[in-house]
């Protein structure tokens, strides 16, 4: 049997009920695609993403931005990242993002919902 095959095997079963009950508790997020802006890759360009990414950490601290996801391949994706905050709220947040106003990343957002009790394992 695959590695694929186990998995599927051995797999909870949930109702309807089940997936009726679970979805009520279902709370809104945002989801953020950062993608390299036009100074991308320009000298200082390091240096403001350093200050991002601390930034980042500021956010998380503060209960704001819940998971942030560095895209590690050379894929158009720069990184991705969860907020516990409205789209509209998630927006003026990433306008005052250093590396957004200095042009050397974009970002894309979308309205989301998660579970409680979701996280990364």
């Amino acid at each position: 049997m695959s590695g694929a095959r186990a998995i599927l095997c051995c797999m909870t079963t949930f109702t309807d009920d089940d997936m009726r009950a679970e979805l009520q508790h279902a709370q809104p997020y945002t989801a953020m695609l950062l993608r390299a802006g036009p100074k991308y890759g320009t000298d200082g360009a390091d240096r403001i993403i350093w200050e991002h990414g601390r930034r980042n950490f500021e956010l998380r601290a503060d209960g704001r931005l819940a998971i942030v996801l560095p895209v590690r391949d050379d894929s158009e994706l720069a990184g991705l990242a969860v907020f516990a905050l409205s789209a509209d709220e998630t927006a003026e947040v990433m306008r005052g993002d250093p590396a957004v106003q200095a042009g050397v990343l974009e970002f894309e957002l979308h309205p989301v919902v998660g579970f409680p009790g979701d996280a990364l394992p």
